[in-house]
């Protein structure tokens, strides 16, 4: 069964574990959100088996029609997408909102994985040539506005970097230009994005208005103690004093219903994925595999990270998801993705193990 299928079992169970809780959770809040998110996780699935036999060697090949195609479409936001809350972030087709920043993020992981691994250019020139091609991305997705996922995608194109070996120094010059600019961007940022860093770093200057989001957090996963108040039972969210209960600060819903036992679960659920991402990547036989592997950790941990970290308190709200929790289709769907593309490298590296061995 598990050799038919090829499935990477060991990958998928962490998600399981961190799907049942967040349908549990949205469950509680609103039975709409539970039926909309499970809608979404039936099609992740699809998306995950289709991309778990997926042939690797053809998405090394593709990667200039898709970045082409991902500029394209984050263009076409702004001519036909739907504004909320002052952005412009969504697209509906036939009545199913779609937001691009999320679900292009494993497909231009393989784009700036192939760009990486190109052997044509010498390493200096990989170096700025994937800097290059990321700049655009960062641009139009921040433009739109959504600096959260511009932040996470600028953060893992730099840890993958890093773990590539580049020399440190060559980071540092690439990075003067951005410094120099740091007021100019200061000056750009909207006015509700300069309020919440101000807002992180004097917490209690504007209780009832800036910092009303991350207070009502600290104060749901505080009140949630060591067990939690159970389901249902959670009153910063089912009174809907937590903004954004069902993505931003679902983190903060749970503790507050299952309490530090709850959150536990979640944060060791996530560890052993990053772990079992990790597992892939250091046994990964080509180089392309490797990145790829690389760009997958970087997403889930960083988006993990702050995610976690703003609810907590411990770092500025930035509109980041919690990978397989918060509510959102394109959010699921990007990270089904990723996992069954996953899934396909760990059992093609199985595959290649056992053949060696006869």
């Amino acid at each position: 069964m598990k050799t038919r299928l090829r499935i990477d079992w060991l990958l998928v169970a962490p998600v399981v574990i961190l799907t049942i809780i967040s349908l549990t959770t949205l469950f509680s809040i609103n039975t709409s959100y539970f039926r909309s998110q499970l809608m979404s996780l039936v099609i992740g699935a699809l998306a995950f088996f289709i991309f778990s036999r997926i042939n690797i060697d053809f998405l090394k090949q593709i990667k200039l029609p898709l970045y082409s195609t991902a500029l394209i479409l984050l263009s076409v936001v702004f001519l036909i997408g739907i504004e909320s809350r002052g952005a412009v972030r969504w697209i509906d087709v036939f009545g199913i909102r779609l937001q691009f920043s999320e679900i292009l993020k494993p497909f231009l992981a393989i784009c700036f994985s192939s760009f990486l691994v190109e052997t044509n250019h010498s390493r200096k020139k990989t170096f700025l040539v994937a800097l290059a091609c990321l700049l655009p991305i960062l641009l139009l997705i921040y433009l739109q506005p959504d600096l959260g996922s511009a932040l996470i995608y600028a953060l893992v194109a730099l840890f993958v970097l890093v773990v590539m070996g580049f020399p440190l120094y060559w980071f540092g010059l690439a990075s003067l230009p951005f410094v120099l600019a740091l007021p100019f961007i200061w000056t750009m940022l909207h006015a509700y994005q300069r309020q919440r860093v101000l807002t992180f770093l004097h917490p209690s200057t504007d209780p009832l208005g800036t910092s009303y989001n991350s207070i009502q957090a600290m104060i749901a996963v505080g009140s949630g103690a060591f067990i939690g108040k159970g389901w249902f039972q959670g009153t910063q969210s089912l009174l809907r004093f937590l903004p954004e209960r069902h993505t931003d600060f679902i983190f903060a819903t749970i503790s507050e219903e299952l309490g530090f036992l709850g959150a536990t679960v979640i944060i060791l659920t996530f560890v052993y994925l990053c772990y079992r991402v990790y597992q892939i990547f250091r046994h990964a036989d080509d180089q392309f595999s490797k990145v790829f592997a690389a760009c997958c950790f970087g997403f889930f941990l960083i988006q993990g990270f702050v995610n976690i970290g703003m609810n907590v308190g411990l770092l500025p709200i930035v509109g980041v998801t919690l990978p397989f929790v918060s509510f959102g289709g394109s959010s699921l769907l990007a990270n089904c993705i990723f996992l069954g593309i996953l899934s396909s490298l760990s059992t093609s590296q199985k595959t290649k193990h056992v053949l060696e061995i006869r």
